[in-house]
């Protein structure tokens, strides 16, 4: 009997597809004078928290980045699939992030979003309280 690989293919166009989103939102936030610091950003162990790009804006500000990619709106939309579930684990990821540094500087909590071929990039999307 052979096992079938369609769930497996679909899990790697998922993949590519994810990576895909987050190769085009950094190169837009590059373009917008960003500077990537980390990529693909995991906590230690299990239950904890990923971010998917960690960037310096020129002033020094810390910008978290979760990117979504959907492809099209219904349903809320890829913005509106970051939950309060998925903000803590970010959130918590970003602290043990900045646990690292000698010195916080200034933070943020942003959300790009790739739907149907357009990028959005909402800054301040969510914060730390």
């Amino acid at each position: 009997m052979e096992i079938p690989r369609k769930k497996k293919a679909a899990e790697a166009t998922t993949k590519q597809a994810g990576d895909a989103a987050e190769d085009r939102a950094l190169a837009h936030l590059s373009t917008s004078g960003l500077h990537l610091l980390a990529r693909n950003y995991r906590t230690p162990g299990r239950g904890g928290g990923e971010i998917d790009l960690v960037m310096r804006e020129p002033g020094g500000t810390l910008v978290f980045v979760e990117v979504r990619q959907r492809a099209s709106r219904a349903f809320g939309g890829a913005a509106a699939s970051v939950s309060h579930t998925k903000q803590r684990r970010i959130i918590f990821a970003a602290r043990h992030y900045l646990m690292r540094l000698a010195q916080q500087p200034p933070c943020r909590f942003d959300v790009v979003s790739v739907e149907a071929g357009k990028i959005e990039w909402l800054k301040a999307a969510f914060d730390a309280s």
